[in-house]
């Protein structure tokens, strides 16, 4: 893999001055998914979770010179999971998006395999994340990254007013 700086772009952590654009990242992968009557984030809703008292996520973003200036080009969302049979923490990665102009440049191959080496930092037994199964593109891309795509495995889920009656 390249070193981060033979590349026209640089992966960081996010700081608070990046919410806007994660944001506006995050629409962009709403639109690409045909999710946008699921999406609810502002950069209000987004912060405190980020940089808050009590942040629950984190992120990396990549940037690159887009007509003569820096801008957030693309970013990874993650957050601790724990693996009860592996007894370890793990990472999870909520979302990967780069925009569409910068793909094939290294971008998402550098924020998946910074997520990646946090992960071996961290002392995590995992590094996980869904895949929509029509998105062959980015199957093959995880894949040629060295992951396993799960065929067994289905996500289940709970929200909106099926959450609130969710429980005893």
């Amino acid at each position: 893999m390249k070193k981060d700086a033979d590349l026209p772009h640089a992966v960081r952590f996010a700081e608070p001055r990046d919410v806007d654009a994660i944001v506006q990242l995050i629409r962009q992968l709403a639109e690409f998914e045909h999710l946008t009557h699921l999406l609810q984030v502002t950069p209000a809703k987004l912060h405190p979770h980020l940089f808050g008292e009590r942040p629950v996520v984190e992120a990396l973003v990549a940037e690159a010179v887009v007509d003569g200036a820096k801008q957030v080009v693309g970013f990874a969302l993650f957050f601790t999971n724990f693996s009860t049979f592996l007894a370890q923490p793990g990472l999870y990665l909520e979302d990967l998006y780069v925009q569409p102009g910068q793909r094939g440049h290294g971008v998402g191959e550098a924020l998946l395999g910074r997520v990646g080496q946090l992960a071996v930092e961290r002392g995590c037994g995992r590094f996980e994340w869904s895949v929509l199964d029509w998105n062959a593109t980015a199957i093959r891309f995880y894949e040629k990254m060295g992951a396993t795509v799960m065929p067994d495995w289905r996500i289940c889920r709970v929200s909106g007013d099926a959450l609130r009656r969710f429980g005893p």
